[in-house]
């Protein structure tokens, strides 16, 4: 079994189960599967708002498609996600990335 396979067998479970959604939204990043990648993203950050690593990673997403505006607006997004939780290292990251991408 592939791993998108196995995590949407978590999915069939436990539908808003963040972990699995944010691995298939990872992997199908990494297979090129961009539109579908950030469907994924969009849904996790929809039903977990305050998961942090799906706004980091879905700017990321968007960054390498070219799509330099939307990844931006993700940042400021994640960025208020990461101060409202305390998650400094997080915090850094996409202010680092925003900072680049914004030059």
């Amino acid at each position: 079994m592939d791993k998108i396979a196995g995590l949407k067998e978590i999915l069939s479970l436990d539908p808003k189960n963040s972990f699995a959604r944010y691995g298939i939204a990872m992997e199908l990043a990494a297979r090129g599967e961009i539109a579908a990648a950030l469907q994924e993203f969009d849904t996790l950050l929809a039903n977990d708002p305050e998961y942090t690593a799906g706004y980091f990673m879905a700017a990321q997403t968007l960054a390498g498609a070219g799509r330099t505006g939307e990844a931006i607006e993700r940042l400021k997004s994640g960025i208020g996600c990461a101060a409202r939780n305390g998650n400094e290292h997080a915090l850094s990251e996409m202010q680092g990335m925003l900072s680049d991408l914004e030059r």
